[in-house]
């Protein structure tokens, strides 16, 4: 089954400095470039998902700031594709679908951020769309969030939602785990 990788939102306003700085996003872009690694070096398909923000109120990933830019630690090599996307779901107005089935990918290994907004609806799109899908989790990172009052830890979000597309949607594994399983 050929695997194509999804390097989502892995961009520099979610690193330190950047204007929405994710918990854990340093030691997942280190995942992130190890796996993207793995891919390069068996000629796998790798595409990246770079977010652009044209919603009135945007506060990050603006056009035109050194945020939006795609991270160094996963900088796309010339031959690899960069899909620009407007909203969370990496598919929706996007190519990403029409080159995946080009190339006739059946799965998808997604990792990048956040776990609870682009990872989440990028996996059950694809899902939906009759891909097999792989999330590597400790190459994602996401932030804490408020509800009903309270603040709920970077840790707890990103383990509610990878367990929520683990029950359905995604084999949810570790970067040691999927390499374990080439």
């Amino acid at each position: 089954m050929k695997t194509g990788l999804v390097l989502v939102d892995i961009q520099n306003d979610y690193f330190p400095g950047g204007r929405m700085e994710l918990v854990g996003i340093s030691a997942a872009g280190r995942k992130a470039r190890e796996l993207l690694a793995v891919f390069r070096d068996n000629g796998w398909p790798t595409f990246h998902i770079q977010h652009i923000s044209v919603r009135e109120g945007a506060t990050f990933f603006l056009p035109d700031t050194p945020g939006v830019a795609i991270h160094d630690c996963i900088k796309p090599h010339p031959d690899e594709t960069v899909v620009q996307k407007h909203y969370p779901n990496s598919f929706r107005d996007t190519v990403l679908l029409e080159e995946l089935k080009k190339i006739q990918v059946e799965q998808l290994a997604i990792c990048g951020a956040m776990s609870h907004m682009c990872i989440d609806a990028t996996v059950r799109a694809g899902f939906d769309l009759g891909f097999k899908c792989q999330v590597i989790e400790d190459a994602c990172a996401t932030r804490a969030l408020e509800f009903g009052g309270r603040t709920i830890a970077a840790r707890q979000v990103h383990g509610a939602f990878m367990a929520a597309l683990g029950s359905a949607y995604a084999n949810v594994l570790s970067l040691a785990a999927f390499k374990s399983s080439l």
